[in-house]
């Protein structure tokens, strides 16, 4: 059978047993969106992205959209992608996703003149402690908290994410070496306005804005995800907000079809980007869902207007 979209997601979701509330948000966002590309005369499926009996090249777009353990499975999945991407187009485009899933890509967001926080890179296999790495980074771009932020360059949900103090860098020591022995790692000040103010999500499709959302993390924590109990609330941006959501998507390499702009005011009072999803963000359909009509339509007209 041929299709016109395939919607990816990870096996876990594709007939889940266990139907939790969280679940539940992952099947109705990918509903609205397999519904709202039906609404646009295509034919559509949705299956793993390593269902291994699916034929790739019967589809003319696939679109990443709950692929949530491929930061778990990232050989595998990296193994896959270059193999799938021969034989149908992806959205994002390939291009867009090789730079997104890297963190490195902020780095070229900065040098575009994006405000990111002052972030520090420590290459796989470099011979470091992370004493000497926050010291290096404390040194270079004039970190002026004793707390500090530890995440690998490929991540989701907070994967090895840890909020450090200055004098309890030892006690990280152990995983640190683990991790920066298999994998690049950044090294971030700490925002102090996260946990005041929380973190505003916003989404474009093709650049234009079509809703926001503000986290806030528990009481207690830093992280904002729901995973570990943060909370998500209606949020209205303002024009200034707003501009600065599409100088991030005008910056990238190609402008994405849709994209997360995840921003918050940094320790100087700017604001800053914490993230650029552009290869499999939650974008809070739920709460939006004319959202998922526009993003159907906008893969249509960009994607599929010369294929069908």
């Amino acid at each position: 059978m041929q299709f016109d979209v395939v919607v990816l997601t990870d096996h876990r979701y594709v007939a889940p047993e266990k139907r939790t509330p969280y679940v539940e948000n992952v099947l109705l966002e990918d509903r609205l969106v397999v519904e709202a590309l039906q609404e646009e005369g295509l034919k559509v499926t949705r299956v793993s992205w390593d269902d291994a009996a699916f034929d790739w090249s019967s589809t003319k777009l696939a679109v990443f959209r709950t692929t949530w353990d491929y930061f778990d499975r990232f050989e595998e999945f990296s193994k896959w992608f270059r193999t799938a991407s021969q034989q149908t187009q992806f959205i994002n485009s390939k291009k867009l996703i090789d730079w997104n899933i890297d963190k490195h890509y902020l780095k070229d967001l900065s040098e575009a003149g994006v405000t990111i926080p002052k972030t520090f890179f420590v290459e796989k296999g470099t011979q470091t402690t992370l004493h000497n790495a926050f010291s290096e980074a404390t040194d270079r771009f004039g970190f002026r908290k004793d707390t500090f932020v530890v995440k690998p360059c490929v991540s989701g949900a907070a994967r090895h994410t840890y909020k450090i103090k200055k004098e309890a860098i030892a006690d990280h020591e152990t995983i640190f070496q683990q991790l920066i022995s298999q994998e690049a790692m950044i090294l971030q000040e700490f925002q102090e306005n996260i946990v005041s103010e929380g973190e505003i999500s916003m989404m474009l499709f093709n650049g234009e804005f079509t809703h926001a959302v503000l986290k806030i993390a528990k009481p207690g924590d830093f992280r904002v995800q729901d995973d570990f109990g943060g909370s998500v609330h209606e949020y209205h941006p303002s024009e200034d907000q707003i501009a600065f959501a599409q100088k991030v998507v005008n910056a990238a390499p190609e402008l994405p079809v849709y994209a997360r702009v995840d921003m918050f005011k940094d320790n100087d009072g700017n604001w800053a980007l914490a993230e650029l999803e552009i290869f499999e963000p939650e974008l809070w359909f739920r709460r939006n869902p004319s959202a998922a009509k526009k993003l159907a339509r906008a893969i249509k007209d960009t994607c599929l207007s010369n294929q069908i």
